[in-house]
Formats: C-alpha cells, sequence, structure tokens
C-alpha cells in the first residue's frame, strides 16, 4: 500500500478497513451493525477535545485484532507502529481465558497504559457504557440476558477500568472524568454484590 498522506486519508482507510473487518459482526444482541462502535469510540474521543489522526484512526481499529481476523502485522503495515500499538494495548492478550481472568488483566495493565491506549479504552469504555445505559432504558433488565454476566459484575469490572483509568497521569481528562461520572451513577456501590 502507498504512504498515506494526510490525516483525512489516513482516517478514511482506517473507517473502510474496520467497516470490511467488522462487516458480518452485530453489536451483541441487537441488530446494529458492529461498525456503529468504533466510530462511536472515534466520535468520543472528538468530542472530547482528541484530534490526532492516529489516535482516532487506532480507536477505528481498536476491536479489529481482538474480534476479526487481523492481525497486528497487517495494522502496522498499512496504517504504522503508532496505530498497530494502541490496538494492540487496547486487546485482550487472551481470549480463551476466563473472562474474570481478562477482566483483571485489563483492569491492572490500564492503571499504567501508555496515555493513548488509555484514551482509546476509556472511550470504548463510555461508549459501550452510553449504549448499555440507552438499551436498558429502552429495554428494562432483560437487556443483561445478552451478556455473560449479569449487572453486578459487568457493574463492578466498569468500577475497575474507571479506578484504574483515574490513577493515572490523565485522571483530570474529561474523558475520563465523564466515565467516571456516568459508571459511577449507572453501577452505585450498593447495587453491586462484590
Amino acid at each position: 500500500m502507498r504512504p498515506l498522506n494526510n490525516a483525512y486519508e489516513l482516517l478514511d482507510a482506517a473507517l473502510v478497513f474496520a467497516a470490511r473487518a467488522h462487516a458480518h459482526q452485530k453489536r451483541k444482541g441487537t441488530d446494529t451493525p458492529y461498525i456503529v462502535h468504533p466510530v462511536g469510540v472515534m466520535l468520543v474521543l472528538i468530542e472530547m477535545g482528541e484530534r490526532d489522526p492516529e489516535l482516532l484512526s487506532a480507536a477505528l481499529l481498536h476491536d479489529t485484532v481482538e474480534d476479526t481476523g487481523v492481525t497486528l502485522e497487517e495494522l502496522r503495515n498499512l496504517f504504522g507502529a503508532r496505530v498497530a500499538a494502541i490496538v494492540e494495548g487496547c486487546s485482550e492478550p487472551d481470549k480463551s481465558d476466563t473472562w474474570e481472568h481478562r477482566k483483571l488483566h485489563t483492569v491492572e495493565y490500564l492503571r499504567t497504559a501508555p496515555p493513548d491506549v488509555q484514551l482509546v479504552s476509556a472511550a470504548d469504555k463510555l461508549h459501550n457504557l452510553r449504549s448499555l445505559m440507552q438499551d436498558e432504558a429502552q429495554h428494562g433488565p432483560e437487556v443483561w440476558r445478552r451478556f455473560k454476566r449479569g449487572r453486578a459484575e459487568t457493574g463492578w469490572y466498569y468500577r475497575a477500568v474507571a479506578a484504574s483509568l483515574s490513577a493515572g497521569a490523565l485522571r483530570e481528562h474529561p474523558l475520563i472524568r465523564e466515565l467516571n461520572a456516568l459508571v459511577t451513577a449507572f453501577f452505585p456501590e450498593s447495587d453491586l454484590s462484590r
């Protein structure tokens, strides 16, 4: 592939690549095309003032390695080392491990992850949380049947991620503050069994 010459080309290429990689996927338990989520993650970053084309491209591509047949080497060749490194940092290392081990790994890793990874991960969690809140408002508690873990376990995970991200240098970033506020409102500690 020829080198991408500007921000528009990079973002356009990342969007096309992500749309093709996720072409046959839907959001969990819905008919919503999966690509809505990576685009939503990119839009969250823009909403929070981020304009870096590589960061925004990584947001579009953040689930391609974890959830499709795409490799880090492909991303490195097409989008560069920084984009691939951000995607790698946002990907769970072993999808065959238990939910609990994978989530504990993420919580621990995000505490000291590079700022780019923290930003994309926070935007990912914020977009997922906003979607979840909207779905619960529309469909009620049955929305939790889509997930292997219920509300309490999911709440524990979101609270733990928010705490990890708040422990680092980005704790005052508007994205981290927004994530914390939403997690606290949607998953009050009194509702969680952990």
